[in-house]
């Protein structure tokens, strides 16, 4: 694995082989912490302002106190220009700081810290699997991006094991609700379908802008309660996320998909490339 040689530690930007994190910071004893995955071209974050907000949005969930768009923004730039990135892939994270062993809170700032890499494409369509672990919609965590990683953790390497690149889970009353880093959108009577926030997915950026591009186009689109079996009876799916755009499925779990060929997909795909072409921060 290639690190980046430099990273973002609370307010500078310095090597990464001199980076040091307390061994008793939340996020590492406990996962109490946040985080946003983002994109940056041409040396320019992506929809920053809607990551913002988010991470403002779980921050206010996990009670830490969150960073200024401001910052977020100084930070980034700093973080690709000294790694040499004009793509990058950039993650920004925040704990609440060093903490006793249990889970209860110490009284330390936060720590912070804005890694960025290489951006690589994803192949051309995708392939998943449903795994036998749910989300629970009820969660205190539920639609918070935390840094509690631990579930997709295990279900990424459940799938990859069996030849697929995501993970699919239902909510606790069986109903579909995302992947393990993306929201999925499935194609029935030519009706382009998501699960609704209340299923306890993440509120993703993509998701939320292939919403307003798909109805920017007239195309017919709703987020509506499914059952997870619907992913056997759809015409066409996709998935959605900051680094993936649309992203076709070709395959769920044994089950074939038209991938790219879909009409709705490409429809929706386009839809989407025209609704953020030439802005940075729709």
């Amino acid at each position: 694995m290639n690190l980046p040689a430099h990273i973002w530690l609370n307010g500078r930007v310095i090597r990464t082989d001199e980076a040091c994190l307390s061994p008793f910071d939340h996020g590492f004893l406990v996962g109490d912490g946040v985080f946003e995955t983002l994109v940056a071209r041409d040396g320019r974050p992506f929809t920053l302002t809607r990551h913002w907000k988010r991470l403002v949005a779980s921050c206010a969930a996990m009670d830490i106190p969150p960073p200024s768009l401001e910052t977020c923004r100084v930070a980034i730039v700093a973080t690709m220009q000294a790694n040499g990135l004009s793509d990058a892939r950039v993650r920004v994270t925040l704990t609440s700081g060093n903490g006793p062993l249990g889970s209860d809170r110490g009284d330390s700032p936060p720590t912070m810290t804005v890694a960025a890499t290489a951006l690589k494409p994803w192949p051309p369509t995708e392939s998943v699997i449903t795994v036998p672990w749910t989300r629970n919609e009820r969660s205190a965590l539920a639609g918070v991006k935390s840094t509690s990683y631990g579930d997709n953790v295990r279900a990424l390497a459940l799938v990859h094991a069996k030849g697929a690149g995501e993970a699919i889970f239902a909510n606790t009353r069986d109903e579909l609700c995302e992947g393990a880093g993306t929201n999925i959108f499935i194609v029935a009577n030519g009706r382009v379908q998501t699960p609704p926030l209340s299923s306890g997915c993440l509120a993703g950026v993509t998701r939320a802008l292939v919403i307003e591009a798909c109805e920017a186009a007239a195309i017919p689109v709703e987020e509506t309660v499914m059952p997870i079996s619907m992913l056997q009876t759809c015409d066409e799916a996709f998935l959605s996320s900051s680094t993936r755009d649309v992203h076709p499925l070709a395959r769920i779990d044994q089950r074939e998909m038209p991938g790219i060929s879909g009409a709705v997909t490409q429809r929706v795909a386009q839809a989407f490339r025209d609704y953020v072409a030439g802005r940075d921060d729709p």
